[in-house]
């Protein structure tokens, strides 16, 4: 018998982008990706921390805190991570993330 009970949880990586306008980028994250909101804190600035999930994936979207080393891809004048989303229907994801506002940059390919 285990008695560690941390011993049944799943490894996972979930990773945490850091955004300006937090609650933006919640919604277009719903809207063009079908995310689920599992989690939202607010500070009484207004600044937000929210654990999402697509498809199952879970990623953590949170407001830039450059106090805290936290910067936002705005700030950094690039991007600092890449993510990669695998779907059933890629063009489908495309087209739902270009009608909620995203650029495509790369087309997909088959």
């Amino acid at each position: 018998m285990n008695d560690n009970p941390e011993s049944d949880l799943q490894t996972a990586i979930i990773p945490t982008l850091s955004v300006k306008n937090g609650l933006a980028a919640i919604d277009f994250y719903k809207q063009a990706f079908g995310a689920i909101e599992l989690m939202t804190n607010t500070d009484p600035d207004g600044s937000v921390v929210a654990e999402l999930s697509i498809g199952g994936a879970r990623l953590v979207a949170a407001d830039e805190a450059v106090d805290h080393g936290n910067f936002s891809p705005e700030s950094l004048g690039g991007i600092s991570i890449r993510l990669g989303l695998l779907v059933a229907n890629p063009d489908a994801v495309v087209n739902r993330a270009v009608a909620a506002g995203a650029t495509e940059i790369y087309p997909v390919s088959d």
